[in-house]
């Protein structure tokens, strides 16, 4: 285990694990992935910043369990049973994003346990913090096995509240340039269209026809994506729902239960330190987050995004390497 100290003084931990064919570093700050390594390959899968204190400017997010809503909340408010919360506006001025400046990814989790090849995470988000009601208990086991990094998060609350809780890692199969030239398969026939902010407008809308068509795999270029495509209304069984692949023939597949990915191709990159002396620019890596839908609390029409007392948020992830 090894230690940075932050500029607010905060000490973050680092461990290592090992297993499956690959090696991880992960952070307790934000439970980041740092970096993914797979055997035979002498370049890393992610993306990552070799001081932690560049997690706090332009590796925001990277690699971190962002929440307690990942991905946006238009307006910094949503209505719930009958009151009204207003979060924290962080995202334009004017919206919430990945739960405020003070999210998932800021905070130092607490190591419950440390095996060779997986962690037990734990974070506890205060009542109110970021304007969000109920104190929330998350629990995140990260694991390395049959040649994927595995996510289990698990959270519960003691007053009602929205819950989105996603592993935001960006990946480069390839270990340096850009990714518009990775392949990519989506599982999906519908998208959620955006408006100038990325906040999502009414409805969903068809994939065919559309640069957003990767029921067969492609390349990632031309357009810009930051968008969610919708896998199906709701939680459901474990399945795999997309595949990217790198011009080094190296292959990820993604598994998860739930019904939304978003999709982000890393354009506001601009010359951050990264892994191994890289240097990442705009498309250094693709973000692919399994989640809920975003700006669910103000959406009925959308899967349900509020946990409740008594009940268990569960979030399955598998990113599984082959070549």
């Amino acid at each position: 285990m090894r230690d940075w100290t932050l500029p607010d003084g905060r000490r973050v931990d680092r461990l290592t694990l090992q297993g499956g064919g690959l090696t991880a570093q992960v952070l307790t700050l934000g439970a980041t992935v740092q970096d993914l390594r797979m055997e035979g390959v002498d370049h890393p899968l992610v993306l990552g910043c070799p001081d932690p204190a560049d997690y706090g400017g332009d590796g925001l997010y990277m690699g971190a369990i962002v929440g307690r809503f990942a991905n946006r909340i238009g307006g910094a408010r949503f209505t719930l049973d009958g009151r009204e919360y207003r979060t924290d506006p962080n995202f334009r001025g004017r919206h919430t994003l990945h739960g405020g400046s003070r999210g998932t990814n800021w905070h130092l989790w607490q190591v419950e346990e440390a095996r060779e090849n997986s962690a037990t995470l734990t974070l506890v988000l205060p009542d109110g913090e970021m304007g969000f009601p109920g104190a929330m208990t998350i629990r995140a086991d990260i694991a390395l096995r049959d040649g994927a990094l595995v996510f289990d998060i698990q959270a519960e609350t003691d007053a009602p509240t929205p819950c989105n809780l996603a592993h935001h890692g960006y990946f480069n199969l390839d270990g340096g340039g850009d990714v518009r030239g990775h392949r990519l398969r989506i599982a999906a026939d519908r998208y959620l269209p955006v408006d100038d902010d990325l906040i999502p407008l009414p409805g969903t809308a068809p994939v065919t026809g559309t640069r957003f068509d990767f029921r067969q795999a492609r390349a990632i270029a031309p357009g810009e994506y930051d968008h969610n495509f919708c896998l199906s209304d709701g939680p459901v069984a474990p399945r795999v729902v997309a595949e990217l692949t790198g011009r080094s023939g190296i292959r990820m597949e993604i598994e998860t239960d739930q019904p939304g990915l978003q999709v982000y191709d890393g354009v506001h990159f601009d010359g951050l330190a990264g892994l191994d002396g890289r240097r990442y620019d705009r498309f250094a890596g693709v973000a692919l987050e399994t989640q809920g839908w975003p700006d669910a609390p103000n959406r009925p029409d959308f899967p349900d995004a509020i946990l409740r007392p008594g009940q268990t948020y569960r979030h399955h992830a598998a990113y599984r390497f082959s070549r």
